[in-house]
């Protein structure tokens, strides 16, 4: 008898076993097809691009394709979305725009931004120039606060759309410099670069790459980086913060979500393998023609970054007023 319950409690032990070993070998096996990571808007653009170097490196580090799909839509919300509802198994991914953190505050969501994403790595960051046009008279943040200053409602600033990083740009600094630089309202940063550069608007917060080639030929004044520290593109233009208004620190910014409750295990093996390549030599240099700083960083750091993000975003759309177009 005793050998006969021996034996039985020997085969429950190893079905027990083969049952609690069977999700570490399935997580184990990760990827076993191709990944897909959704980009909310249409090719091109920073977010697109950062998504496809990413791919390109990230596949052969799985062993499986890393496929960027374009899901554009509803100012970036709909690619998200079908992201939110996706089985959580780590085969689907996204890369919202940068409005990613201010769409909560302007449009009626059908998804929980913070809830119903895990993040996964924080991409990289995109500080914006603050440029004037040449007739301009202020040669430094200082000078032009204090034209606002001067003559104020009369200085104006382009934005590429209403909640976009360059408008919010713009409200965060009329608060923390006490001026009131006016918002004029553009559908782009194309159409706002060529009113800058005719002179038929003053100011623009606008990307590295779409100004950098009039600021060396000296059709675009540069005067801050709105981010915390100094780019290697323009190495003696100051930021904002160190240019007489502390504590400013704007940047667009590309993160990767999988959807909630994916594995922590696979959020982790993705987290790893992207913050090698965010340190490669060659990584950094392409995503510097752009303007953009690899990112970098634990899932945590992320998603404490997304939550200051649409608390800061949130009181400056609230406070002037923002509503979606």
């Amino acid at each position: 008898m005793n050998i006969r319950r021996n034996f039985l409690m020997q085969i429950l032990c190893s079905i027990i076993g083969c049952a609690l070993a069977l999700p570490a070998s399935a997580q184990g096996a990760y990827p076993t097809k191709p990944v897909r990571i959704v980009v909310p808007v249409p090719p091109g653009g920073g977010t697109d691009y950062t998504a496809r170097l990413l791919a390109e490196k990230l596949g052969p580090l799985l062993g499986q394709p890393v496929i960027v799909e374009n899901r554009p839509g509803a100012a970036g919300n709909l690619g998200v979305q079908l992201v939110a509802t996706a089985p959580a198994d780590g085969y689907t991914l996204v890369m919202p725009i940068s409005s990613f953190p201010t769409n909560p505050s302007l449009y009626k969501l059908p998804f929980d931004t913070v809830k119903d994403f895990a993040p996964v790595v924080l991409a990289g960051t995109l500080p914006l120039i603050l440029v004037v046009s040449p007739s301009v008279p202020a040669k430094n943040v200082g000078e032009l606060i204090a034209l606002a200053k001067a003559q104020p409602g009369t200085v104006n600033y382009a934005n590429s759309g209403a909640g976009t990083t360059a408008h919010l740009a713009g409200e965060l600094f009329n608060r923390m410099a006490g001026v009131k630089l006016a918002s004029v309202n553009y559908k782009g940063g194309g159409p706002a670069v060529t009113d800058l550069l005719g002179g038929h608007v003053q100011v623009y917060f606008a990307t590295v790459a779409s100004v950098l080639q009039h600021i060396e030929s000296g059709r675009l004044r540069a005067l801050a980086v709105t981010g915390s520290s100094r780019i290697s593109e323009l190495p003696s233009v100051p930021t904002v913060a160190e240019s007489g208004v502390p504590g400013f620190d704007v940047r667009a910014w590309f993160g990767l979500f999988a959807p909630a409750n994916t594995p922590r295990p696979i959020i982790e093996r993705l987290n790893r393998e992207l913050v090698k390549i965010l340190a490669l030599p060659e990584v950094k240099d392409k995503m510097a023609v752009h303007g953009m700083q690899p990112g970098g960083g634990t899932p945590e750091s992320l998603g404490t970054f997304l939550v200051a993000e649409i608390d800061k975003w949130g009181k400056v759309i609230r406070e002037a007023g923002i509503r979606s177009e």
